[in-house]
């Protein structure tokens, strides 16, 4: 390689460099420009994730009375049990622990979104699932020994509530 081709070489990255950098300049200048002018799209309006039914004919409308349920369809059925084996309906939820599905911790009223209450005789019970906030995704709920499990969004379930679930044992 000669002097001179070294020459032309260095001649022409200089002109070609200026070039490059103007246009890095209207790039970045003009991608700036852009970014400021764009308005940010407003978020789609949400109502929080939709509940998925845990089963087929599930009544529950959210994940919290689904959990309710679940606990209403176990004292159910433990007091079911509890009737074939001793004649009689437990007259405390103390006495239904291993009963069937029916555990020491289940005995807490406190059951999360819900407070349990429960009054039986030994020929009758009936429980109550409150809510602690009652709206359309958590309903209160009230059941006795003839598998009926009833429901109401405006005030305390009772006996008198609509029936969402029947359990035939």
């Amino acid at each position: 390689m000669n002097l001179s081709s070294v020459t032309r070489n260095s001649d022409f990255k200089k002109k070609l460099a200026a070039p490059c950098i103007l246009l890095s300049v209207l790039l970045l200048a003009t991608s700036t420009l852009l970014a400021q002018d764009a308005s940010p799209t407003p978020a789609p309006a949400t109502q929080g994730p939709t509940y998925q039914p845990k089963f087929h004919g599930d009544p529950a409308r959210s994940d919290s009375e689904a959990a309710a349920l679940g606990y209403v369809r176990v004292v159910i059925r433990a007091q079911l049990l509890f009737n074939k084996h001793y004649g009689h309906y437990a007259i405390s939820l103390t006495q239904l622990v291993h009963t069937g599905t029916f555990t020491q911790r289940m005995v807490n009223p406190d059951r999360g979104d819900y407070t349990v209450g429960f009054k039986s005789k030994k020929d009758n019970f009936a429980l109550t699932m409150t809510p602690k906030v009652l709206d359309a995704q958590h309903r209160s709920f009230y059941a006795e020994n003839d598998g009926k499990i009833r429901a109401d969004e405006t005030k305390p379930a009772n006996a008198d509530s609509p029936v969402v679930e029947t359990h035939h044992w």
